[in-house]
């Protein structure tokens, strides 16, 4: 299981998400959000990741400009937030970039209907609350626990919307995602990251993961091609 934070408003906190051992980063790109960059400061941002994965969120944004950022940042994940259709999300797929998929499930057949249509389209599923930009929403862990196994095994699972320190390691459980993505539930103020709070969450989120591979229960057995 991999770990993401995104929201990331500052070079400092990049660097951080690098020394806590994250796996992703996000900074968002389209413009009128709380936490939106810049181009020049999404370019320190990233340049202060080190090796990270770079993942950048976009809303209802024209295929041209998606282009334009991932060649200008050198994105590894484009984060589709807004109501973008399947057939965007496959003309954005390359073999060296990822496209995640926002969804906002409000009950269970309406997740695993949209769920089908992202199937060749899409290499992951981000659940998410409402709004965009570390807004702190929680989705229906229930609904969607109980369709977890019959979500597509093409899709890999991403789960982001209010989680914390505190609740990080009961979704790990409940959901077995094969990423975690956290912004607004690690700040010490909007779009300041908190040390200790970025700490316990990643270690957390690990202990989580790996209670659940001791257990044989983990989200899946192998990584598909698209995780590099």
């Amino acid at each position: 299981m991999r770990v993401k934070l995104c929201g990331i408003c500052r070079p400092a906190d990049a660097a951080l998400a690098a020394a806590v051992g994250a796996d992703y980063l996000g900074v968002i790109l389209s413009r009128g959000f709380a936490r939106s960059r810049e181009p020049l400061e999404a370019a320190t941002i990233y340049a202060a990741a080190g090796t990270l994965r770079r993942a950048g969120v976009f809303v209802d944004e024209a295929r041209a400009t998606v282009e334009a950022a991932v060649a200008r940042f050198g994105l590894h994940v484009i984060q589709l937030h807004g109501a973008e259709p399947p057939a965007l999300a496959r003309a954005l797929r390359h073999p060296d970039v990822e496209v995640w998929k926002a969804l906002r499930p409000r009950a269970a057949e309406d997740l695993l209907a949209a769920a089908l249509s992202y199937v060749g389209a899409a290499d992951a599923l981000l659940l998410d609350g409402a709004g965009a930009g570390g807004t702190g929403a929680r989705f229906d862990w229930e609904a969607v626990a109980e369709v977890r196994a019959r979500l597509p095994a093409e899709l890999r699972l991403v789960v982001a919307g209010g989680l914390t320190p505190v609740n990080v390691a009961e979704a790990v459980t409940r959901l077995r995602p094969d990423v975690v993505d956290v912004s607004s539930g690690v700040e010490a103020a909007p779009g300041e990251k908190s040390p200790q709070a970025v700490r316990a969450f990643v270690a957390a989120a690990r202990a989580a993961a790996a209670a659940l591979g001791a257990a044989g229960a983990g989200p899946r057995a192998s990584e598909p091609e698209g995780e590099r």
